[in-house]
């Protein structure tokens, strides 16, 4: 079943998305993945309204206007934007309709960076398009190649695609 982490990983990386949408989870031992944990952990100490579930989907805050997603930086704005979009997409299904705003909080910077998303008819067909992708990738037998990217240090899964 596609969630929002599916839809953030098939922007980052597709080989990211088939592997964790087939099930194989290595993020229980990333350090960057503890560290946003960590941050979300925080901030719903913090706030109300905070990590909601939703069928399957956990959303940060919600508000009368927004849903706000956290993320720990805005080094892929493209992903974090659909995953936001997704939720939009799911709460509106469930008659809930809001506005995005996604929150940037760089460690080493007082400002957040904050980016805000509308779902309208368009962007609403572009996802579904997305996710009959996500579908076709998922049930294929290939899994994608590896990007060989400077992100790609940085990933839960470069042990696999590298060692």
């Amino acid at each position: 079943m596609i969630n929002g982490t599916l839809i953030n990983y098939y922007f980052h990386c597709k080989r990211q998305c088939y592997l964790h949408g087939n099930r194989l989870n290595l993020e229980d031992n990333s350090e960057l993945v503890k560290i946003g944990k960590a941050i979300h952990e925080e901030r719903s100490e913090k706030t109300d309204n905070a990590e909601i579930a939703i069928e399957n989907i956990k959303v940060d805050k919600l508000t009368s206007e927004y849903l706000t997603e956290v993320k720990k930086s805005d080094a892929d704005k493209d992903a974090a934007k659909w995953q936001l979009t997704y939720y939009l997409k799911v709460l509106k299904n469930k008659g809930i309709i809001r506005k995005g705003k996604l929150e940037f909080v760089e460690k080493n910077k007082k400002d957040k960076k904050v980016v805000y998303v509308e779902l309208t008819d368009e962007i609403e067909e572009e996802l579904e398009n997305y996710i009959n992708e996500i579908n076709e990738l998922l049930s294929g037998d290939n899994i994608p190649g590896v990007l060989n990217k400077p992100k790609c240090k940085k990933c839960a899964y470069y042990e696999y695609c590298y060692i």
